[in-house]
C-alpha cells in the first residue's frame, strides 16, 4: 500500500491518495486509488488488469504522477 499525502503552503488543506494492489476472485488484478482531504469523506475507484506486473506499472506512473503534484 502506498500513503501519500499534499498540504497547501498555509497547512490548512492536507489531501490523501491512497493506492493498493488486490487479487481478484478470477486470477485478475486491481489498483485501488482512494483520494480526498482529512476530516472529509474521499472518493474510491478500482482498475482492473490482468496481471500484478502491469497492475504495478500502473500504479508507479500514478505514483510518479502525483510526486510531481507536491504529494510526498
Amino acid at each position: 500500500m502506498i500513503d501519500l499525502t499534499w498540504r497547501n503552503t498555509a497547512g490548512r488543506a492536507v489531501k490523501y491518495y491512497r493506492m493498493d494492489i488486490v487479487q481478484g476472485l478470477f486470477g485478475d488484478w486491481s489498483l485501488v486509488h482512494e483520494w480526498g482531504k482529512f476530516g472529509e469523506e474521499g472518493q474510491s475507484r478500482m482498475d482492473w488488469f490482468q496481471t500484478e506486473a502491469e497492475a504495478k506499472d500502473a500504479r508507479f506512473v500514478i505514483h510518479m504522477e502525483k510526486a510531481m503534484a507536491g504529494y510526498e
